[in-house]
């Protein structure tokens, strides 16, 4: 039977989309802050619980963030944030995470999303999230025992999660359900949420604060069972 062991050795291998693999490759060491470091510079596997109650879908790994740290959702302001949020909630151990080995755990939860590598500008074309798409199908499909909801950060990863959903036999609702902050779908016995993604730019312009993005996740994490 897969694991997630063997789902993260074949992903860490891809070279699918080449636009995306000489961005990756190519962007590691010019940002001045990280000059010198080594990247990680490859897909970027999902991280957390492996019997995760509740997953996190979001959009792509940063250039400079999870792409250099090869940590979902670590090293740049969208992870640092994520990350006060979880621990907020009580699902991270502490708020801060740093690197792949520096302790931080999370519970009953499970970071993913729908491109494994980063892209240029942060923006997937069409035909990498479609090539991408089978990764995020087969991380859900592993989690599918335990898993009881979602949060989608922003609108790219709720349209990439709801085909994974219909095409793995869960009773998505037709028309599909526009993505909203707040909104909530039930699936079947998935609850999924929709978040506004905590980019700098959301946060900096007051679309998106703490206390509305702490709310989403306990709403989910209660859906989960785990508060």
């Amino acid at each position: 039977m897969r694991t997630f062991a063997d789902l993260d050795a074949e992903l860490v291998r891809c070279r699918a989309c080449p636009r995306l693999v000489e961005w990756r490759e190519g962007v590691a060491g010019t940002k001045a802050a990280f000059a010198g470091q080594e990247y990680w510079a490859r897909p970027v596997p999902g991280f957390g619980a492996e019997d995760a109650a509740l997953a996190v879908v979001g959009l792509a790994p940063s250039a400079h963030g999870a792409n250099r740290t090869g940590r979902m959702f670590t090293g740049d302001p969208s992870g640092d944030f994520l990350f006060r949020v979880l621990y907020e909630v009580g699902l991270a151990s502490r708020p801060v995470s740093a690197a792949i080995g520096d302790g931080l755990t999370l519970r009953g939860t499970r970071l993913v999303s729908p491109v494994r590598c980063a892209p240029p500008e942060n923006r997937p074309t069409p035909a990498e999230r479609d090539t991408c798409r089978h990764w995020l199908a087969d991380e859900l499909d592993l989690l599918r025992p335990t898993l009881r909801s979602i949060v989608v950060l922003g609108a790219f990863g709720w349209q990439a999660l709801l085909p994974v959903l219909s095409a793995a036999g869960w009773p998505v609702p037709k028309p599909r359900p526009a993505f909203a902050h707040g909104a909530r779908m039930q699936v079947g016995d998935l609850a999924v949420f929709g978040c506004y993604h905590v980019s700098p730019r959301n946060v900096q312009t007051g679309r998106v604060t703490q206390p509305m993005v702490v709310s989403a996740f306990t709403a989910a994490a209660s859906a989960a069972g785990l508060i």
